[in-house]
């Protein structure tokens, strides 16, 4: 799409990269109205969070499970400078799929702060990631809690893939969550062949690759 058939399909008002979002969410949570946790002071205010907010969705496929899906990492708003380009912003946002964990006692706050600092990461050091990239999150993933889950690999939303927007492409990058263990290994080997078959093992019995923070 060009800059002259942008300005004319979009106006300034119009949140063109959000609602790109949107129509893939709602393809597949139709009729679902996500818990959304927005934050106060957007970044390109000044505010100290790099994603805009992030939705929660309650998945009933393969099981009962929470779909967290960040709004922050591509061009969300009217941009007409950006008509047409390779990849919107970082050409991502992040997914993650976890199991509800009753010490959450609701939604998980701590999902959501996670990848506000993986956002953080991305802007301040102007490093992206990829498909079967890994980090360790310097500890259990969710702080104080006796879990093995202790760092995250990336891999493409199995759902929710990735789509061409009017400022280019957005692939759904998921968060999943692995042991220290898992974690040893592909940090002696850290080639994407590791990865890919690391996370190909933990697809045979999980094929949305849903976190589960009491997994050994």
């Amino acid at each position: 799409m060009d800059q002259a058939e942008y300005k004319k399909r979009f106006g300034e008002e119009d949140a063109v990269g959000w609602l790109s979002i949107d129509k893939v969410t709602e393809a597949l949570y139709p009729g679902q109205e996500p818990r959304h946790f927005g934050t106060v002071v957007k970044y390109m205010m000044g505010g100290p969070d790099p994603l805009d907010g992030v939705s929660i969705f309650t998945a009933q496929r393969q099981q009962e499970h929470l779909h967290l899906v960040s709004y922050g990492m591509s061009n969300l708003y009217y941009d007409e400078k950006a008509a047409g380009g390779e990849f919107s912003g970082w050409g991502f946002e992040f997914t993650f799929r976890l199991v509800p964990f009753d010490e959450d006692h609701g939604d998980p706050k701590w999902a959501i702060s996670l990848m506000q600092n993986l956002g953080k990461y991305v802007f301040n050091s102007k490093k992206w990631f990829e498909e079967y990239h890994f980090i360790p999150a310097n500890g259990p993933i969710r702080l104080d809690t006796e879990t093995e889950i202790t760092a995250v690999a990336f891999v493409q939303d199995p759902e929710m893939g990735t789509i061409n927007t009017p400022h280019g492409q957005v692939q759904f990058l998921q968060l999943v969550g692995i042991t220290a263990a898992e974690y040893e290994v592909l940090k002696k080997n850290p080639k994407t062949t590791e990865t890919k078959k690391l996370l190909g093992q933990l697809k045979k019995d999980n094929p949305l690759l849903i976190t589960d923070l009491k997994r050994k």
